[in-house]
């Protein structure tokens, strides 16, 4: 199977980094508490100096949901949504280990962590503009098409795994207790984004071996080298 981004994506977002990892063996009886609360002690101290809307990797991804004539206060990153919610209520909701843990790096880094479950994937998976036939299932399991040019995940059968690109996730490949193959997606537009998104992506891999029997298969994509083959 194989991770990429269209060149069109490309050619509009060429200062897009992306970090990529696949793992097997992962189970839903981990211990991530420890972890998820350094990681989220990370976005407590930053955002009490300033809200999430002014940090430039939000920044960055509010002009890039503009360039894609996406209103961004109203449709905003994963990121942004969950710093808002974390600045709000100060936590955020337990809904399985692996989940937990993106989200708190995800906080950590304020940069948009997708997770997958690899086994939900047909064929390969790569980040384009939609042509409004593709099929996006919700997680109340309504059947919706992304409109036209839209940005979406799209594996070979045409479903969309993703819509308005970072904004939100189906509920067809959401990891649940039985999944074990899982490709992990972090991408970011900011300057520095390319560091970053390393950073991010070995920290995750870190921290999965250390709560999980799995060697993780990791790439930094850009458009120079923009492809990332796995095996489920």
């Amino acid at each position: 199977m194989q991770f990429s981004h269209s060149d069109a994506i490309w050619q509009v977002f060429p200062e897009l980094a992306a970090g990529v990892l696949h793992a097997e063996g992962i189970h839903a009886a981990a211990d991530v508490e420890e972890a998820v609360a350094s990681f989220s002690a990370i976005a407590e101290a930053r955002l009490a100096e300033a809200q999430e809307s002014e940090f430039p990797e939000i920044q960055a991804w509010r002009r890039g949901f503009s360039r894609m004539g996406l209103k961004p206060t109203q449709y905003r990153c994963a990121s942004e949504a969950l710093l808002r919610r974390f600045r709000q209520e100060r936590t955020l909701p337990r809904l399985h280990p692996l989940i937990d843990l993106c989200n708190s790096i995800s906080l950590a880094f304020a940069i948009p962590v997708a997770v997958f479950d690899a086994g939900k994937i047909a064929g390969d998976l790569q980040v384009r503009h939609a042509t409004g036939h593709e099929t996006y299932l919700t997680f109340g399991g309504e059947s919706e098409h992304p409109e036209q040019d839209e940005v979406i995940f799209a594996d070979d059968e045409g479903r969309a795994h993703a819509r308005r690109w970072t904004n939100r996730q189906s509920g067809l490949s959401a990891v649940r207790e039985t999944t074990a193959s899982v490709l992990i997606v972090a991408e970011a537009l900011h300057a520095g984004a390319g560091e970053d998104t390393g950073r991010l992506i070995a920290t995750l891999a870190d921290a999965l071996a250390s709560r999980w029997p799995v060697t993780a298969a990791t790439a930094t994509l850009t458009r120079a080298s923009p492809r990332f083959e796995f095996h489920v």
